[in-house]
């Protein structure tokens, strides 16, 4: 797996995915959280983001959404953008059209968004476009791998800062698996990077 999508992946001609924003010449970068809402992480993730006055896109967990409708309204309240991350984490690859379908508007009735990203990015081709009708699908181009305990904070540091362009969409996670690495190592990846001019915005509404 790489820390960079390579742009063989991204512009597969079949694959009409949002892997990164067009810059037009700004030094914009697009931060997102998946798998949360979280107690215990998402608050402490939000208060890192107040502190750097920087907004970005979580892509939420359904089941979790409900158990911490709070937390969703708390994301919101502090300007940053709610995704579907599906209701269940399903993988795509190993499960039938109508039932990955169901289960992200499942997801839909408490999130609200036009904005999906599969879990794992793992979708197959007929899902996709049946999605693609309702929703933008967002893939990423920067991923820390915050989630993989055997690399440390100094690592998923690196994975982010060496890789980021203009127009980058970032993966960070806001679970209790990735609680330490993420919470450890995102202060001083926006510290560097707003240190480099960089600006963050949530993904696009519309694109």
């Amino acid at each position: 797996m790489f820390s960079k999508i390579p742009g063989f992946i991204q512009h597969t001609p079949w694959q009409k995915h949002l892997w990164s924003v067009p810059s037009n010449g700004d030094k914009t970068l697009y931060l997102t959280f998946d798998d949360g809402p979280t107690a215990g992480v998402t608050e402490k993730v939000l208060s890192i983001l107040d502190d750097f006055k920087v907004k970005a896109t979580f892509f939420c967990l359904g089941r979790n959404a409900e158990h911490y409708p709070e937390l969703i309204n708390l994301i919101r309240a502090k300007g940053h953008r709610i995704g579907n991350h599906s209701y269940s984490h399903i993988k795509g690859y190993r499960t039938n059209t109508k039932k990955y379908l169901d289960d992200v508007n499942l997801a839909d009735n408490v999130l609200k968004s036009t904005l999906f990203r599969p879990p794992y990015g793992r979708i197959r081709h007929r899902q996709a476009k049946k999605l693609g009708k309702k929703y933008t699908i967002v893939m990423w181009e920067i991923l820390s791998f915050d989630y993989n305990a055997s690399i440390t904070p100094a690592t998923c540091y690196k994975n982010v800062v060496n890789h980021v362009q203009p127009g980058s969409v970032i993966v960070f996670h806001d679970s209790l698996k990735t609680s330490h690495n993420v919470l450890s190592c995102l202060p001083s990846v926006l510290a560097e990077l707003t240190n480099r001019q960089y600006q963050f915005k949530t993904i696009p509404e519309n694109y």
